[in-house]
């Protein structure tokens, strides 16, 4: 990180198919070794499984997920006096969406379907059914700050 000016963010374009920008990332995000390809194709494959399991439109059924995974508040290390405490911290927006995102991609890649289509589409209509792993990713976060609410004066 550097110490004499904040990165500045970089633009993303819409991704072909739905000309949606959070779906750009959730791609780049998923893809390997700069096959955007490859990961395009996952994705909007994944999203045709969705589309015929649950007859609504994938990229709300995506964004509508992505919400049920955004953590509110997480907890972030904090030195006092010789002792670390867990402080309760709420997340910012864009780090928000980039948790979701990461939740999302690696609760997908350890399902046991066959393939990656199948294991992301499985996670995001779980995720829209309030259940699956990135899902329960997002309510220990929330359990953690909750638990450690006591330190929240040490916040920064």
């Amino acid at each position: 990180m550097s110490r004499r000016h904040a990165a500045e963010k970089r633009v993303v374009l819409p991704d072909a198919k739905f000309g949606d920008l959070v779906l750009t990332k959730f791609m780049n995000n998923l893809m390997v070794d700069g096959k955007k390809a490859v990961a395009e194709r996952i994705v909007y494959n994944a999203f045709d499984r969705v589309e015929s399991k649950l007859k609504k439109s994938p990229v709300e059924v995506f964004h509508e997920s992505l919400e049920l995974i955004k953590p509110s508040v997480e907890v972030r290390s904090r030195r006092v006096g010789g002792a670390t405490y867990q402080v309760p911290v709420e997340v910012r927006p864009e780090r928000r969406e980039a948790l979701a995102i990461r939740w999302l991609i690696a609760a997908a890649k350890k399902r046991n379907e066959n393939t990656m289509e199948e294991r992301l589409a499985g996670e995001l209509m779980d995720a829209v059914n309030g259940r699956g792993t990135a899902v329960k990713k997002r309510e220990d976060t929330h359990k953690m700050a909750d638990a450690n609410k006591a330190f929240s004066h040490y916040r920064w």
